[in-house]
Formats: structure tokens, C-alpha cells, sequence
């Protein structure tokens, strides 16, 4: 579904990323782990267009979007649950969640995604009402992955989904993560915590300063 070839990215005199390439198959997890600071936020937000690599191409089903705006790849299938969340705080829960939908105009679509949603996360359906500043962090990230969903991805991108989160919440988080990939959604998860992205993962990448220093199914890493 995605490949990435020989992608380099500069942030001023820092080489972000060094010629990496990868490939992420249709419906399975592929995770990239690494250190803080090795690349792995710059790797996805290439992907969704908000940075401009170099050199380097990405192609997704085949389409080379590497000159894409991101929110044509929104449109395309390609959605980002962000590192910190990035909700809208002064907005509702439900308002946070329509956003999410905010390329679509198939209503009884977004009305099905939207109870989808509340059933992978029951308790966004119960606060759908309240801000979002006033939900406890575990909730926020419930919230951030939810409304990801409600664009109707191919490809959902998270990035650092467990930071900040209590051992009981990140075990929750990845329950869910299972369950869409069981459901056919194709998942690229970005993480520091190996073990837990391991554990739903189908194949990984191991970046260190910006360069792939190992791949292997989730058994072998």
C-alpha cells in the first residue's frame, strides 16, 4: 500500500533522515521504533505531506504522491493520529470527531463511522458533550485516534500513540489498535515502546539516526 524509497530530509544542516526505505503491505501493522530524536515523526510526517523531503519518493497504491499537498492525501486515504494528540480543546468531544470528517460529504457514511468509533471507545460516546480539554489524557488519545478514523482512512499513521499514558491505558490503546487491524485497516504505528508495538505489529523497522539499522517480522525483532 505504501513504499517509500530512498527518502532524505533536511531541517536546515540537520540530516533528519538518510536514504531510508520501506514498505507497508496492505492490512498489516508495521511499526518503526527508535530512540528519541532517530527519525521516526519526520518518516510519517513526510508521508502525510507536512514535510518535503529532498530526495526521495513515496508512492501510495501505487500513485506517486511525493509532491502531493496533504490534504489531497487526506482525500486519497492517508490519516495521522499526531504525537501529543493535537486535539481542539474548546471544542466537544462529537465537534472533534466531525472534524475528523471534514473531506467528506457522504453523510450516512460519517453517521456510520461515527457509531464505529463509539463502539471501539465507549466512553467518547458518554462525554460526547463535554470539551475535550476536560478529558483525562487516556481519553485525549482515545479522541486523537477516533477522530483519524472518522476521515475514512486506508492508512492510518500514529505516532507515538502510548507517550504519556499509564501502563493499563497504553495495554487499552493497543487492544483497539488490534482490533481495527483485525477489521482490515492497514496501520503504520511510530513508538519508543518496543515491547507494546511489537505486540500487534506484523513487521518492523528499527531506525537509528535517521537510518534503517534493522527490519524484521515482529518475531525476529
Amino acid at each position: 500500500m505504501l513504499t517509500i524509497e530512498n527518502l532524505n530530509v533536511y531541517y536546515g544542516g540537520i540530516h533528519a533522515l538518510r536514504g531510508i526505505s520501506l514498505e507497508v503491505p496492505e492490512g498489516q501493522v508495521v511499526t518503526l521504533i527508535g530512540a528519541n530524536g532517530a527519525g521516526k515523526s519526520s518518516t510519517l510526517r513526510t508521508i502525510c505531506g507536512l514535510v518535503k523531503p529532498q530526495e526521495g519518493r513515496v508512492f501510495f497504491q501505487g500513485e506517486d504522491i511525493t509532491d502531493m499537498k496533504a490534504s489531497e492525501r487526506v482525500k486519497q486515504g492517508i490519516a495521522m493520529v499526531p504525537e501529543g494528540r493535537r486535539i481542539f480543546t474548546n471544542l466537544s468531544v462529537f465537534d472533534n470527531l466531525l472534524m475528523g470528517a471534514y473531506t467528506r460529504e457522504d453523510t450516512a457514511g460519517i453517521e456510520e463511522d461515527l457509531e464505529k468509533v463509539y463502539n471501539l471507545f465507549p466512553i467518547l460516546e458518554k462525554r460526547r458533550t463535554q470539551k475535550a480539554l476536560t478529558l483525562s489524557g487516556g481519553e485525549q488519545q482515545m479522541l486523537a485516534v477516533g477522530r483519524a478514523l472518522m476521515s475514512g482512512p486506508k492508512l492510518l499513521l500514529m505516532d507515538e500513540p502510548s507517550l504519556g499514558l499509564a501502563p493499563i491505558l497504553v495495554s487499552d490503546l493497543y487492544k483497539a489498535v488490534a482490533q481495527i487491524h483485525a477489521e482490515g485497516l492497514t496501520v503504520m504505528l511510530v513508538e519508543q515502546n518496543a515491547h507494546a508495538a511489537l505486540q500487534v505489529a506484523d513487521y518492523g523497522y528499527v531506525l537509528e539516526i535517521g537510518q534503517i539499522v534493522l527490519e524484521g517480522t515482529s518475531a525476529e525483532l
